[in-house]
């Protein structure tokens, strides 16, 4: 008795066409089951405040980098203060948002290729469905306070002209896009657009960044920039230990352009400068930096360090809209090294030489730079105007220099020492090493059993002998101390060691 030969399987062109009926069955049943349920509670709030079908709505975007979710939030609050004291946030019921979906889809449940069809408790429902609260976060507005902000939400309110508008914050950032959008539906594009404006205005007018002291980082979520806030230092300018004349002549170069910037403007002279400060390790340059910060008090400062240079076009965007502002760049030495050292260029030299460019004269933006490297700075930063405009070298201290970095380090301290000694034996030192110095003698005073610490003069010795050791080499170069102690440490003029480029510029 034969086998019986089985049946032939379907081939590729009939399983295509039944994917291709399966598909068109399910569209057909989406649209139908649309055409029975009629809009959702959510579409009806909504085109029941605009006086308009869904079709007619008119949705206007501005799409923001995720750190202004924050200004986004104080502009629509100012917006809703100005027109209505009640104005209530709503949002899709059980979380029915999807990434990457505008707030018109989200309300009006447009299906994609297969529908939207959702099994729920009650049968099948398409669309988002029932109105619920907006979602909320929170994010900083300052070093230590935080605020709420919607993440997902709708309000209704009016233009500015009164007639009824819906505005919408829509945040991207937790699915992966480092976005934050804002989203205005109205039954006119002109109404949309001029709710937009208003509150792109009020924005800018309310900046939660204005006079804060910003730094710029990278999140591990999906690399998302950050604007980060930092506590303003309070610095006094006794205990800014520099050569006589530098600190002023600083101060004349940045303070005094921010006090007479209104003068200055009438005069028909340019604000933006660029202050390039210089020195080894150690020797104050960040210090510098920090008692600046505080002095200018009313300022916008941000800082960046290390990776956070990438960001210099952001830095420079925000620099020049929250102005008066300063821009630091330390070590930037890292990014601007001369061209002939890098085979390929530097992609982040060019940003940073464009950005620097880009702010305009006018604007009372100030770009401070710090590096170790000054000799192998890219000549088109170091010499050309417009740029950097003052270069100053912060060296290695003096003697008399050295003995005031004692006693502002000692201050508060009980000292049973010779200061005057103990800074003369500590020829080709930095401000840092004087500072760990100070650090070791208290602990070797209270190894000793005093408490409160004294500062006596064997105490010092003892420190020295150990930290100039041959063990601590190391620990000397990271200071800033100069590799050899016999160099003169009683620095001659500025202007022998600032490298040719900018001597050329400064004697120009």
């Amino acid at each position: 008795m034969s086998t019986p030969t089985p049946p032939p399987g379907p081939d590729a062109a009939d399983l295509r066409a039944l994917a291709r009926g399966l598909r068109l069955l399910t569209e057909i049943g989406v649209r139908s089951l649309i055409e029975d349920s009629g809009p959702s509670e959510l579409a009806r709030r909504v085109t029941a405040h605009l006086g308009c079908e869904l079709t007619d709505v008119v949705p206007v975007t501005e799409k923001f980098p995720s750190w202004e979710h924050v200004n986004i939030q104080r502009g629509v609050d100012a917006y809703l203060a100005a027109r209505q004291g009640d104005a209530q946030w709503f949002g899709p019921s059980g979380g029915g948002y999807r990434p990457h979906e505008d707030m018109l889809s989200l309300i009006g449940g447009t299906p994609g290729p297969f529908g939207m069809v959702r099994i729920m408790a009650g049968g099948v429902r398409v669309g988002p469905g029932g109105v619920g609260t907006a979602s909320y976060g929170t994010a900083a507005v300052g070093p230590e306070e935080n605020t709420e902000v919607v993440m997902l939400g709708l309000v209704a309110t009016t233009t500015p002209d009164g007639a009824p508008v819906v505005v919408g914050i829509r945040d991207e950032s937790r699915f992966g896009s480092p976005f934050c959008n804002l989203e205005i539906l109205a039954a006119d594009r002109s109404a949309a657009t001029a709710t937009r404006d208003e509150i792109e205005r009020l924005m800018r007018l309310h900046d939660v960044y204005r006079g804060q002291v910003l730094s710029f980082t990278a999140s591990e979520h999906h690399g998302n920039e950050l604007v980060t806030f930092l506590p303003r230092p309070q610095v006094a300018a006794a205990d800014v230990v520099l050569p006589d004349g530098v600190l002023e002549n600083i101060e004349r170069h940045i303070i005094d352009v921010a006090d007479w910037s209104r003068e200055l403007l009438s005069a028909g002279q340019h604000l933006k400068r660029g202050l390039l400060l210089h020195g080894p390790p150690g020797t104050g340059k960040t210090h510098t930096v920090r008692y600046l910060t505080g002095r200018l008090a009313s300022s916008t400062i941000i800082l960046l360090t290390g990776r956070s240079i990438r960001f210099i076009d952001q830095a420079a965007a925000l620099a020049r809209r929250l102005q008066p502002s300063m821009v630091v760049l330390e070590d930037v030495d890292l990014v601007a090294t001369d061209r002939d050292y890098t085979q390929d260029g530097n992609p982040l030299l060019f940003s940073l030489l464009e950005a620097m460019d880009g702010i305009g004269a006018d604007a009372d933006v100030t770009f401070v730079l710090t590096t170790n490297r000054a000799d192998i700075l890219e000549t088109a930063l170091a010499d050309r105007p417009g740029r950097v405009d003052l270069a100053v070298e912060i060296p290695r201290p003096d003697l008399q220099c050295r003995e005031r970095l004692l006693r502002v380090y000692a201050r508060g301290l009980s000292v049973d020492a010779d200061l005057t000694r103990v800074a003369t034996d500590t020829e080709g030192i930095t401000a840092s090493f004087v500072k760990e110095m100070i650090r070791r003698t208290v602990l070797v005073s209270l190894r000793e059993g005093q408490i409160p610490p004294v500062l006596r003069g064997s105490y010092f010795a003892e420190v020295l002998a150990e930290m100039n050791s041959e063990h601590h080499a190391l620990t000397r170069s990271l200071l800033g101390v100069a590799a050899n102690r016999g160099e003169s440490a009683e620095p001659g003029p500025a202007r022998r060691s600032i490298p040719r480029p900018m001597h050329r510029r400064l004697e120009g």
